[in-house]
């Protein structure tokens, strides 16, 4: 690559694209990387304040942005992905079907710590729709060391033992089973309007409730629906009530008695601290068990937001990741909610 005076470059070809810009009308290239100059370019090179241009001059060693361009896309680029051709060193990602975005931190970190390169991702752990973006990449300068790219490969290799730095999991048809619990709602003293606000969100995912219970502070009663409610299929067993360290509150003793795994009882998140995530896995069976505060009843967004989607992607979570949620978990409980694009539950 060579620098060179626009007027004298007739013949020559451009080795990367000419943007012009105008406020409210447009932002795009005039000319694109590979055009060969010619006389009646000039005039126009010149009206978007090009006078001088670098034009292509093959250099060993070194590589064109478009080249490196290819490189950051080759690390991030997943399965169920879709990607642009190169535009001004810039390569998009996009979602090629409705799943969850898993993104490397470290290996992120250490392309960007790099530095004349960048990758730029919507943030992890969270639901994307067909079509929506998930990165861009780019390098900074019009050319770059052929070895900085290697050493950017590499960096991100050691990461994430040579997997993408992205991953789309597609979200996964889930059976459901709900048990209600608490002796006012057993007894019919007030409504349950509990369910319907978990149909509501199951609906936002590939899900059927396939059983649904209603029980009194029974613990020994609970455990053996959830327990029935895994023995005819059920994916996910979700429990609403009886959370809190009243006595009265049974539910987690309930979880605990299946044989369950407990991830973890309480979560860093407001709402949903007393929220309880567990696995079961036995005989064959396996099935995530969760118990939801009463919260989820009645906030807008809560803990039950950030973890659903890991559930419907079958993506495990552990007790390292819950506590990590402590950073960005206070929902500002904004008067118009506009999660997920907010800083609710995004503390890496």
């Amino acid at each position: 690559m060579k620098q060179i005076r626009t007027v004298d470059a007739v013949g020559t070809v451009l080795c990367h694209d000419i943007t012009q810009i105008i406020k409210g009308v447009t932002k795009d290239a005039v000319f694109r990387k590979g055009h060969v100059v010619r006389e009646e370019d000039i005039p126009v090179l010149l009206s978007v304040g090009k006078e001088w241009l670098y034009v292509w001059e093959k250099e060993e060693g070194m590589l064109h942005e478009n080249e490196a361009a290819e490189i950051l896309c080759a690390m991030c680029l997943g399965d169920h992905m879709d990607r642009s051709e190169p535009k001004e060193g810039k390569i998009e990602l996009s979602a090629s079907c409705d799943g969850l975005l898993k993104v490397s931190h470290q290996g992120l970190k250490a392309v960007n710590g790099l530095g004349q390169m960048m990758i730029a991702t919507r943030h992890g752990d969270f639901p994307v729709k067909k079509g929506d973006k998930l990165a861009g990449t780019r390098i900074i300068p019009l050319v770059i060391e052929e070895k900085k790219m290697e050493a950017a490969k590499k960096a991100a290799a050691d990461a994430t033992g040579g997997a993408p730095l992205l991953e789309l999991k597609p979200f996964v048809h889930k059976k459901v089973g709900i048990v209600t619990t608490g002796n006012e709602v057993y007894s019919g003293r007030i409504k349950d309007t509990f369910t319907p606000v978990i149909l509501e969100k199951l609906d936002e995912y590939d899900s059927e409730m396939i059983s649904h219970v209603t029980w009194d502070d029974d613990d020994k009663k609970v455990t053996a629906s959830i327990l029935e409610m895994i023995g005819q299929g059920a994916d996910v067993v979700i429990c609403t009530g009886g959370m809190s360290v009243d006595p009265d509150d049974k539910t987690p003793l309930a979880i605990k008695n299946t044989g369950a795994h407990i991830v973890s009882y309480g979560a860093p998140v407001l709402p949903g601290a007393m929220f309880l995530l567990a696995y079961y896995e036995k005989d064959g069976r396996r099935a995530v068990i969760m118990g939801l505060p009463g919260c989820v009843m009645y906030a807008k967004r809560t803990i039950f937001d950030l973890i659903l989607p890991r559930v419907m992607a079958d993506d495990p979570v552990s007790a390292d990741e819950l506590a990590a949620l402590g950073e960005g978990g206070l929902c500002l409980n904004c008067e118009t909610c506009v999660f997920p694009n907010c800083g609710f539950g995004k503390g890496h």
